[in-house]
């Protein structure tokens, strides 16, 4: 057997001249095995196995092609966010059926970490991006506009319209959610909100802040709910809102903020399924009922809502056809940037009723 060649990355046509075949030879015994007989193939691959070459490289005929078939999936969030995220969970479940049916890969590409963000993104052999942030995430636009490779936010948020967006109508959704709610006949409401921004931390949050944020889809739902409470003579400007990191200790604190008050809500408008449940169980692990005691309507229409004990009202947004449409956007790109506004459905479950006996409808909303 020939020896390793330790200088140099052994080539192609090392492994043919050693072996004494022609490089097509070798080319096939890698590439279509059954076009050569085995003794030349077992010959070739021990000599190849002995010179350290592994094969060629599929990056390079991917790219003399001009299509990787693989899709780059970026997100201001670490890694973990694809993993553990209700709504992230789901978009991926969509995302990764269409890529099955294409025959497509998946690379996760995270910005969390500044540092080797362009790096990343250079790097990644892939046809385009699904970017699960389009706010806060700049010179994640920038770096992917670099590549001159087609890519699509998940989100319809921001002034850029150059840039292509699969999402819903956030205050739309929100409407719904604020309507039914005080359809029941509740009057006392709290608002759990996402990040407002990067730099923020959690807490009370008042209307201006609200204006003011980053984030599009907790900036939109906030205005949705208080446009559909105005429309029953609800005073909007007392009702408190708190910004969460959509975790367990952000919505448990607002949750305490909110029950420690002469007057709690009868109703809480969360604004993910997450914060919901989270939500639900501290106020049962507290005595209170739900909804005999406290209704809550939450947002994205997770399997973890579905599953909740009551089973949540939620606004349910189409995740995995937002993933789906997402991979297809960058298998066959459009021409030119398209905004894609995909249609909502409010779920009716178990979580929401009228208010309880005593809390008086014509009371005004929980006061700052």
């Amino acid at each position: 057997m020939a020896r390793a060649n330790t200088e140099r990355i052994a080539k192609l046509s090392d492994v043919a001249r050693a072996a004494g075949v022609s490089q097509g030879t070798v080319s096939n015994v890698f590439n279509r095995p059954e076009l050569v007989r085995e003794e030349v193939r077992k010959r070739v691959l021990d000599i190849a196995a002995g010179l350290g070459y592994r094969g060629p490289d599929p990056r390079g005929r991917l790219l003399r092609a001009g299509k990787v078939n693989a899709i780059g999936i970026a997100t201001m969030e670490p890694v973990s966010y694809f993993f553990t995220d209700p709504y992230a969970q789901e978009v991926m479940a969509g995302i990764s059926e269409a890529a099955d049916a294409a025959g497509a890969g998946l690379s996760l590409v995270s910005a969390a970490n500044a540092e080797t963000l362009a790096w990343n993104i250079q790097t990644a052999v892939v046809d385009g991006f699904i970017l699960f942030c389009i706010e806060g995430g700049d010179e994640l636009v920038r770096l992917t506009r670099e590549r001159q490779l087609p890519f699509v936010a998940l989100a319809l948020g921001g002034d850029d319209r150059t840039v292509s967006a699969i999402g819903i109508d956030d205050a739309a959704g929100a409407r719904l959610a604020a309507e039914h709610l005080a359809g029941l006949g509740h009057r006392r409401f709290a608002v759990l909100s996402m990040e407002l921004d990067d730099g923020r931390h959690h807490g009370r949050v008042t209307r201006e802040d609200i204006a003011e944020a980053l984030y599009s889809s907790t900036r939109e739902r906030v205005i949705g709910y208080f446009e559909g409470l105005a429309r029953f003579g609800i005073d909007v400007d007392a009702v408190p809102i708190f910004e969460t990191l959509n975790d367990e200790a952000t919505v448990r604190t607002a949750v305490d903020a909110l029950f420690a008050a002469a007057e709690p809500p009868t109703a809480l408008l969360a604004q993910s399924d997450r914060m919901a449940v989270i939500a639900m169980r501290a106020l049962q692990e507290r005595g209170l009922r739900i909804p005999q005691d406290v209704s809550i309507v939450g947002f994205d229409g997770t399997p973890e809502g579905a599953a909740a004990n009551p089973p949540l009202t939620t606004v349910v947004q189409p995740m995995r056809e937002i993933g789906r449409a997402a991979v297809a956007a960058i298998l066959a790109p459009p021409d030119g940037a398209r905004r894609q506004l995909l249609p909502l459905e409010f779920v009716i479950r178990g979580s929401t009723a009228p208010p309880p006996t005593g809390a008086s409808p014509n009371a005004s909303a929980t006061s700052r």
